[in-house]
């Protein structure tokens, strides 16, 4: 099962953005990442329209940060990139009418859904600073 690593990695060039005095380009950050910079610029493109970062064309262009790491939350960086969920468990619905498929369901629903919203509230307590 294939992990969705982007809020971790997001997170990791948040953070160095921090200790950069000048835009860090897309091929430097993909550099970091072992990445693609299409790739970077399409995720920090997410974070440039809630207003985590800014982006400046042209030479001396780049990715900055557009408000300090402690106004960041993890909440706020896992929200900008979509809000999936947490988990990459699924529910199965093949068989809609089995009654043992429904009951499993409701009970890997109910604990995912309490897992993670306990999860989502810490991440509104942990600022980008406590990470660096």
């Amino acid at each position: 099962m294939r992990k969705d690593s982007r809020l971790s990695r997001v997170l990791h060039v948040l953070v160095h953005l921090d200790a950069f005095d000048a835009p860090v380009t897309s091929d430097t950050m993909a550099e970091m990442l072992s990445t693609n910079p299409v790739v970077v610029r399409r995720t920090m493109a997410l974070l440039r329209d809630q207003g985590y970062v800014d982006s400046v064309k042209g030479h001396s262009g780049g990715w900055s940060l557009a408000k300090p790491l402690h106004e960041i939350t993890l909440l706020d960086v896992h929200r900008a990139l979509g809000a999936n969920s947490v988990f990459t468990i699924g529910l199965t619905d093949d068989n809609t009418t089995c009654l043992i498929e429904k009951a499993v369901n409701a009970a890997l629903g109910d604990v995912m859904s309490e897992a993670e919203a306990l999860m989502l509230a810490r991440f509104g307590e942990i600022t980008l600073d406590q990470l660096a």
